[in-house]
């Protein structure tokens, strides 16, 4: 059927004939059998680095010292390393680097660390195995290929030390996303950079190709092509492209195959088989895909050929690398999960039934957030396919937003972001923070328990709104942060109206945790499909993903994650709680935090903060983790809602809308004016008195930048005859109200904004159902 399928190798392949008569590109036809041999050597040589990652995860030594003593030397040694002078050697600090490998070597010998390290080698060491079996297949031999993979040597890291930075997200001028590819992922040398750029391009091209042939584009497998995207001197645009143009292909082509009976013979092959059971709602919409029907054909034949050859290849060699992929709409389908289908479908109500409201809602789309993912799942035309799943013995009729999903080919990418906020204001708060995020990805919002985290967000807008936290403030800035946390050192006044906030945090982080568990096992059940997901959350959204994490590490569950951005988390600092979390993070996993960020650690003041807080604090001993500081610009939790663009954007993040990020900065400009009028108004009541504003609204200020002020007396801002000066106002945080008479009045506000949000969003989810 094809030249190069995925068992030929190119010996046994003559090259195939354009329209006329000329011979189509292929990696067998623009490298000689040189050229060949380096691709094979450099894509043993990145994986060989990834495994080197994974291995650096575990070592005890890495980040102890910068000291030119070899890492393994004891500290002895190192004192009397010829390189050391011991007129000024530290010895204090090699003592605590003793204490602190010591401490590291107990926790890495521990029975599920070292089955941790083992899993995750064994994962790494089967793809690597896979992928250069396959690549050598096509470019040279298996044996060969084999042998470059054994030999192939690792790229040793540039450094030992944590990858911190220290930014200001309004003010950084963003990191451009080529500069951090080539930090993150740093070039390995090979003389395929010096070809010319279009069979460079050609190179990567087929490179995805075969690794899709594997039935499946896991994490591992992205981080291998950005790897080769650094090294063959590329930009990443042109990778991203490629994703885009290749999963628009492979989507429309399979519009216009038949897979009905591909499916039904599918599903009796498979109807013992795990993978089945996980991916039946794949299946289900393959069979709504074969509407067109009649063409049992490979893609190759529907046009996907045409589409891979006009990025460069031909189109044999194209659907020969793509190997079973191009000829079956169940795998495709698998690899799409069910084409979108599975994400916003009928899966997602089990995990409802646990954490309320649990569901992925389509970023792009700007649905109702409150309204169903499945609205009309309940109402089927009597033309509805019903698809009878093995696993359950029970039939489904596919619901037409199955089939709206699928028909949309051009939404699907071949990449899955998942944002999560972390608390709710109102219930479009699910998914507006995440328009910052571009196009490159499939961009879904996590939305979980909203009548908890709006209560948590409205709980904190009054609490910061109310006259203690306005007093309150001032003194804690007297203060480090962690001096409040350790000495307990928060003012009085702000204690007594900590009854506002303590419940609803303590609520939701709870649930948060909960819902952290079902995202992990929606990931496992392939939800996204055979995709990489990249997760990004802030503050409670940032404790699901740790939630996640850490359920993922325990199950074993390797390669399904490429990133993960967690900002303000209220979770653990330590580094063993975050070295389980790198494993199942192929990619980058950053740690965005705070030193100025009261709220959280307010919030966060009767939690084990023993084991630190991640939010407040850098990840400490693990190179592979980044730690971005944002101290300068978060000085409130609150702050974290508008800036998830700007952090992006200023690490370097590959995806994301300037244009969106330009509209946040605006509402962050606006609540900071906000939040300064309100200052302006507690120290003006302290003193008895009440700012001037203009026609306008505005504060005015006189010729010293100061706010005009005037007093406040009983009855008017003008004194009347024989009337003095209203004394309960000057009082300040000693008003007559009392912090226990303003708790009580914030909390009746809190709850009646709630349950106004929510019954707004039900009235616009009925209004929709209609």
């Amino acid at each position: 059927m094809f030249k190069h399928v995925p068992w030929a190798s190119h010996e046994d392949a003559k090259p195939s004939e354009g329209k006329h008569g000329e011979e189509e590109k292929s990696l067998t036809t623009i490298l000689n059998i040189d050229q060949r041999g380096d691709l094979t050597l450099l894509i043993a040589s990145i994986m060989a680095s990834m495994r080197k990652t994974v291995e650096r995860n575990f070592d005890a030594n890495v980040a102890l010292s910068s000291s030119p003593s070899k890492p393994t030397a004891s500290e002895d040694e190192k004192i009397l390393n010829k390189d050391t002078d011991p007129a000024t050697a530290d010895v204090n600090k090699l003592d605590e680097e003793k204490k602190l490998k010591e401490q590291r070597q107990k926790e890495l010998a521990a029975p599920k660390m070292k089955e941790l390290k083992e899993e995750a080698l064994k994962f790494i060491d089967q793809w690597r195995s896979n992928v250069i079996e396959r690549i050598g297949s096509i470019v040279n031999s298996k044996e060969e290929a084999s042998s470059q993979l054994e030999s192939a040597p690792a790229k040793a890291p540039t450094s030992n030390a944590t990858q911190d930075k220290k930014v200001n997200p309004i003010a950084t001028k963003p990191e451009a996303t080529d500069t951090a590819l080539k930090e993150i992922f740093p070039p390995i040398d090979t003389p395929l950079s010096s070809l010319e750029e279009p069979t460079r391009i050609l190179i990567l091209h087929s490179t995805l190709l075969l690794l899709l042939s594997l039935e499946h584009y896991i994490a591992p497998s992205r981080v291998l092509l950005l790897y080769l995207t650094s090294s063959l001197h590329l930009p990443l645009s042109v990778l991203t492209d490629d994703e885009e143009k290749i999963a628009k292909g492979l989507l429309e082509a399979a519009k216009h195959m038949s897979g009905e009976s591909e499916t039904q013979k599918k599903a009796e092959e498979n109807k013992h088989s795990r993978k089945w059971k996980v991916g039946i709602a794949s299946v289900a919409g393959a069979a709504v895909i074969g509407l067109t029907g009649g063409l049992a054909a490979p893609l190759v034949a529907a046009g996907v050929g045409s589409v891979m050859g006009g990025l460069g290849l031909g189109a044999t060699a194209a659907a020969g690398y793509l190997g079973a992929v191009a000829g079956s709409t169940v795998i495709v389908g698998g690899l799409f999960g069910a084409y979108g289908g599975k994400m916003t479908g009928e899966m997602m109500d089990a995990y409802a039934k646990e954490v309320s409201d649990f569901a992925f809602l389509p970023v792009k789309e700007k649905p109702n957030p409150l309204s169903s993912t499945n609205k009309d799942s309940s109402s089927h035309s009597k033309n509805e396919k019903e698809i009878k799943d093995p696993a359950s013995d029970s039939s489904k009729p596919l619901s037409p937003s199955s089939a709206t999903a699928i028909d949309d080919a051009s939404s699907r990418r071949l990449r899955v972001t998942i944002g999560i906020s972390g608390w709710l204001t109102e219930a479009a708060d699910v998914t507006t923070p995440w328009h910052v995020l571009g196009s490159n990805a499939e961009v879904f919002a996590l939305r979980y328990e909203l009548e908890a985290l709006m209560n948590l967000g409205n709980s904190m807008q009054a609490m910061i709104s109310s006259a203690a936290w306005g007093y309150a403030k001032s003194e804690m800035i007297k203060h480090t942060i962690f001096a409040e946390l350790t000495a307990a050192l928060w003012p009085l006044a702000l204690l007594k109206i900590s009854r506002l906030v303590d419940n609803p945090f303590s609520i939701a982080k709870n649930r948060s945790d909960k819902a952290g568990e079902l995202l992990a096992d929606a990931l496992i059940n392939k939800a996204q499909g055979e995709r990489p997901v990249t997760l990004i959350g802030y503050s409670l959204g940032a404790r699901v993903i740790y939630s996640c994490l850490m359920s993922l590490a325990k199950r074993k569950a390797f390669g399904l994650v490429e990133s993960a951005v967690l900002i303000g988390a209220p979770c653990p600092s330590s580094t063993g709680d975050w070295r389980v979390m790198r494993t199942v993070v192929a990619s980058r996993l950053v740690n965005v935090y705070s030193e100025n960020d009261y709220i959280l650690g307010f919030l966060y003041r009767t939690s084990s903060i023993q084991y630190g807080v991640a939010g407040l604090q850098k990840i400490e001993g693990l190179p592979d983790v980044m730690n971005v500081d944002v101290s300068e610009t978060v000085s409130g939790h609150l702050r974290y809602r508008y800036l998830v663009g700007s952090i992006l954007k200023t690490i370097g993040f590959e995806d994301v809308d300037l244009k969106a990020v330009e509209a946040e900065a605006e509402k962050l400009k606006k609540m900071d004016e906000e939040d300064e009028e309100r200052s302006y108004a507690d120290k003006a009541k302290e003193q008895g008195k009440s700012i001037v504003k203009g026609a306008d609204g505005k504060i005015l200020f006189d010729k010293d930048g100061r706010p005009l002020m005037e007093k406040v007396w009983k009855g008017g801002k003008e004194k009347p005859e024989g009337q003095d000066e209203d004394k309960s106002v000057a009082k300040g945080k000693d008003d007559k109200e009392g912090a226990d008479d303003e708790a009580e009045r914030l909390e009746k506000e809190v709850q009646e904004k709630t349950q106004q949000g929510l019954l707004q969003g039900m009235a616009q989810k009925l209004h929709i159902s209609r």
